[in-house]
């Protein structure tokens, strides 16, 4: 019953029975039946469902889960669709479309996605528009997605807005983001926020830590670096 860790890049979506997100802690971490005997941990540590065989299967499941209207569903296929991942095509525009479907049912991550391709632009129809960018992130931002809130606080820096920045770096290390840390770091290193700022924040940081902090997180990230909370 720890909270989620806030990365998104260390939670995941299982597509068997559940449709739920976990951390990769319980991904990773050994399973074992009622006789305290080892099962196969490819399988779904909950339903045991075996895990899909083809990417087809994968895309299909996923347009299953879209039928219901599932947010997270739409936000991965349009993550697929801009990375041109497990067979499908690369097409911005379709990412685009999808993250926005997802972001109307209630997803915050994927005002951050449509943020991210603004600020980038891709070409085939996305072209750079800042002030949208800005726009999909503040939602994303107030919907707890700490790496947009930090994308803003970046934002004020480069304004030289230190103050405002600094007050976006610290909620988003609230919430457990590594850069925002680094970024009052910098800022105290720079002059631009006091020595007590950067005490504050690590604290913060932390406790954060503390809360999240498992055996199976610890050796889910010993694993893979993709797996690290800290």
């Amino acid at each position: 019953m720890l909270p989620t860790p806030t990365n998104v890049s260390i939670r995941k979506y299982i597509l068997c029975m559940l449709w739920k997100t976990i951390c990769n802690g319980c991904a990773h971490a050994p399973q074992y039946d009622n006789q305290g005997n080892k099962v196969d941990n490819e399988k779904c540590p909950f339903c045991r469902t075996p895990p899909r065989t083809s990417d087809e299967e994968l895309i299909k499941r996923y347009k299953k889960r879209m039928e219901k209207d599932d947010p997270i569903a739409f936000r991965s296929l349009g993550w697929y669709y801009f990375n041109g991942l497990y067979g499908l095509p690369q097409d911005y525009d379709k990412a685009l479309e999808l993250y926005h479907h997802a972001a109307e049912l209630g997803n915050a991550i994927a005002y951050s996605n449509i943020g991210f391709c603004y600020f980038n632009g891709h070409g085939h129809g996305i072209e750079v528009d800042e002030k949208k960018a800005l726009h999909y992130y503040k939602l994303a931002a107030m919907g707890g997605v700490v790496q947009a809130r930090n994308h803003l606080g970046f934002k004020e820096e480069r304004a030289a807005n230190f103050d405002r920045a600094l007050r976006h770096f610290m909620i988003a290390v609230r919430g457990g983001d590594a850069p925002s840390l680094k970024a009052i770091q910098a800022l105290h290193s720079g002059g631009n926020a006091t020595k007590e700022d950067y005490t504050k924040a690590l604290k913060v940081y932390q406790a954060y830590l503390g809360e999240i902090k498992s055996v199976q997180r610890d050796e889910a990230a010993a694993a893979k670096d993709e797996y690290r909370y800290y």
